[in-house]
């Protein structure tokens, strides 16, 4: 067993952890190198600042605080489709359709929200793809302070990134969502300080879920991320402002 925490930066939702860093943390915590790939199933909203205990099994990883399990970890099997990508260009005039400059359910999240102080997000801006049906796009500019002591980002900031664009595939203002699941693939690490693309899509709503895939290349259009999710709507988001209009 070991222990991790998230610290209060990476956040999504008020007062916990944004979902895709947590499960990028906890993939990395379950330690099962043997896997193609983890599949991280959040089954509480991952605390901050608070120590959790990792409990390995040998086909299923779980998170605990106490007695509740916060997330389970287990294989993946098939590798997950890319989203096709665009010309940076592209995805940078996707910025100014970004729901999120007039609706965000979760407007401090450290991934996609707008409230965050300069270079303390990932400042993710991923806006609809014309022609291209629940598809968005954005770039991403991975800053300095993500850096770990070798100067290289930590894979924990790619599994953060490649989350909330398949968020935005769908209407939030109608149904805001939380991440439910998530599994990634990570073949190489962005370079901090240079331009990257991000491209996600998604599928109808089903129920509650929307089942979205995202894809990270570099700017001259080089696979280096893939990851699949599961979103699920919840009521509203963080705050009364935070919701659209009656």
């Amino acid at each position: 067993m070991s222990e991790l925490v998230i610290p209060g930066r990476f956040n999504g939702p008020a007062g916990s952890g944004n979902g895709g860093y947590a499960s990028g943390l906890f993939a990395a915590a379950a330690g099962h190198s043997g896997f193609p790939r983890s599949v991280v199933t959040l089954r509480l909203p991952p605390p901050l600042d608070t120590p959790l205990t990792v409990e390995r099994g040998a086909e299923e990883a779980r998170v605990l605080h106490g007695e509740d399990v916060i997330a389970t970890v287990t294989p993946g099997a098939d590798p997950i489709p890319a989203v096709p990508p665009v010309p940076v260009e592209t995805a940078e005039a996707c910025h100014a359709r970004y729901q999120g400059h007039s609706y965000h359910p979760f407007p401090m999240c450290f991934v996609c929200g707008l409230g965050r102080p300069a270079h303390d997000g990932l400042a993710l801006t991923p806006g609809p793809l014309p022609g291209r049906p629940r598809e968005v796009a954005c770039t991403w500019l991975p800053d300095a302070s993500l850096a770990g002591p070798d100067g290289a980002l930590d894979p924990v900031f790619v599994w953060a990134a490649l989350d909330c664009p398949s968020g935005w595939t769908d209407d939030l203002a109608a149904r805001p969502r939380v991440l439910g699941r998530m599994s990634a693939q990570v073949h190489s690490l962005p370079a901090i300080g240079e331009r990257h693309v991000i491209t996600a899509s998604s599928g109808e709503p089903e129920g509650r879920k929307i089942f979205s895939r995202s894809s990270l290349y570099t700017e001259d259009g080089t696979l280096l991320a893939v990851a699949s999710a599961t979103w699920i709507t919840v009521p509203h988001g963080d705050s009364p402002a935070g919701r659209p209009a009656d």
